[in-house]
């Protein structure tokens, strides 16, 4: 595995290099701007021992409460459409909502944006209920070393998503997974990340770092190095040439969208949107799309754009609501 053993030997700037080469052959300089969508913030597993729910549950007595507003959800979705951001996928965490529920909101952001989404819900064998609201399905593997696997995420079985994965894929849906970096992994547990790509084939993946979050295993771990985690995506992008590859980020983090592009990201996931946008930290996002020589139709600034769209008049108080967010943190 000569990539591993240049990640492993701190050959990082030759990694950089050659996936930079490659994305911009295979994939054109353009970067996208995504955003998650959130259903709720309840988890009927809540024991991921990196995750915020894990030390949430308890305090929750009454799960439904934990669930989003649905007009709201749909007026994110426009508010995105309007500045060109995509929609990463919609998640929840498991026991949120119903699969008609879901299934109904998809078919209303769909409507919104002219686009199918991605779903990240959970190990459900309940796809077929879904039709063309959705593109593809997204696998919250988080590590692929099997045995770190099991610890860290005990009730999310490996078996489980990838029969998930394999399901979608025979209904025609796109596959992808999530894998955050600073679990504990290992350069050499790339090996394990490969075969999973390979073996299921993956047409997309969402890096994140490690965020350690208060009461969690991880609440005292430091996040991985920015270099590391550029490595990381280098190897990925020239071991998968025509894999999309998302990287997340996080505000305090913001020195790292450079590298990440020109690692081999395609787009750039994980900001608090309405707290940064037409802020500093929004600007320095664009700043750092435009010094790594890419372009982006996303705006990270654009008050116009944030304010001018389809009219929809149910979720106009929503609507409202998040442009007011974003003016006052200007």
């Amino acid at each position: 595995m000569n990539l591993i053993n240049k990640l492993e030997n701190f050959q990082i700037l030759d990694l950089i290099v050659k996936a930079n080469k490659i994305t911009l052959k295979e994939h054109g300089n353009h970067i996208s701007l995504e955003r998650a969508i959130f259903l709720s913030w309840w988890c009927d597993k809540g024991d991921c021992a990196f995750c915020y729910m894990s030390s949430q549950k308890p305090k929750i007595k009454q799960p439904e409460k934990a669930r989003r507003n649905i007009k709201s959800i749909l007026a994110e979705a426009e508010l995105s459409r309007r500045i060109g951001w995509n929609i990463e996928f919609l998640s929840g965490g498991y026991g949120s909502y119903s699969m008609a529920e879901i299934k109904k909101i998809a078919e209303d952001i769909h409507d919104i944006t002219n686009k199918p989404v991605w779903l990240n819900i959970g190990i459900t064998e309940d796809l077929n209920e879904f039709g063309d609201e959705i593109i593809g399905i997204t696998g919250a593997v988080e590590i692929a070393n099997p045995d770190l696997h099991d610890k860290i995420c005990p009730s999310k079985s490996l078996d489980d998503i990838i029969n998930m994965l394999d399901t979608a894929g025979d209904l025609g849906f796109q596959k992808a997974i999530t894998i955050i970096l600073g679990l504990g992994e290992t350069p050499d547990d790339l090996k394990y990340l490969f075969d999973l790509i390979r073996d299921v084939g993956i047409d997309r993946i969402t890096f994140y770092s490690l965020n350690p979050h208060k009461d969690t295993y991880y609440g005292d771990k430091p996040s991985p190095a920015s270099l590391y985690y550029a490595g990381v995506v280098s190897a990925t992008r020239i071991s998968f040439p025509n894999l999309k590859i998302i990287c997340g980020t996080w505000i305090d983090n913001l020195a790292n969208i450079g590298p990440l592009i020109l690692s081999g990201a395609n787009g750039i996931t994980k900001f608090p949107l309405f707290k940064m946008f037409g802020t500093r930290y929004g600007r320095r996002v664009e700043e750092e799309i435009h010094w790594a020589g890419r372009e982006c139709s996303a705006t990270f600034t654009d008050f116009d754009l944030l304010t001018t769209g389809n009219y929809y008049k149910e979720l106009e108080p929503f609507i409202k609501r998040y442009i007011d967010k974003c003016h006052n943190t200007k």
